[in-house]
């Protein structure tokens, strides 16, 4: 198990070829899926198929980028994963920060704790100039989680999307953190 980040509580791990089983649980849940395919689940083939094989292949790709496995760290309990990682037609040194973590993880700070250790890691470590996230506008806990991460809102946008997702019709958010923002934010030091 090759260990990418460590925080308080939680252990960031990459993925291996034996964690589809954990994948599927996690997309199996309506409540985790209900904002991104409006609570379909992620079928196995498409697990084992795609997701996970694209997963693996970031770590060959693109060194400290990536889909991380999120444990809690005390336990070794599965948590969900968060990744880190330019979107296609982003420059490398601007990743997109994502989350998804099972409904028993939720409302505990480990989306904020993760969030706000991989931003740390990206500016200090990768020279990274700007973290970007989005999210469905009505997507509040997500929202939260982006501003408790020290990202502000920089647009709200339509997005044009296969699919229906009930909240889609509020549009979505992009929030963002540039390094000189990160730097000149003494509240990263204090624990949220």
């Amino acid at each position: 198990m090759l260990t990418f980040l460590e925080t308080e509580r939680l252990l960031l791990r990459q993925f291996t070829a034996d964690d589809a089983e954990l994948l599927v649980e996690l997309d199996s849940d309506p409540g985790v899926m209900r904002y991104i395919t409006g609570g379909i689940p992620t079928s196995r083939g498409e697990i084992e198929g795609d997701f996970l094989p694209a997963f693996l292949d970031y770590y060959r790709r693109f060194p400290g980028y990536g889909f991380w496995a999120a444990l809690e760290k005390t336990t070794g309990e599965f948590l969900g994963w968060f990744h880190f990682r330019p979107s296609p037609d982003d420059p490398q040194d601007q990743p997109e920060l994502g989350y998804r973590l099972r409904r028993a993880a939720w409302g505990k700070g480990h989306a904020t704790e993760g969030s706000r250790a991989l931003i740390a890691k990206g500016f200090t470590e990768f020279r990274v100039q700007r973290v970007v996230a989005s999210a469905m506008a009505a997507n509040t806990a997500s929202r939260r989680v982006m501003e408790k991460s020290g990202m502000r809102l920089v647009r709200a946008f339509v997005g044009d999307w296969p699919g229906s997702v009930p909240g889609e019709e509020h549009g979505y958010v992009e929030y963002a953190i540039t390094r000189d923002e990160w730097e000149a934010d003494d509240s990263r030091l204090r624990p949220q």
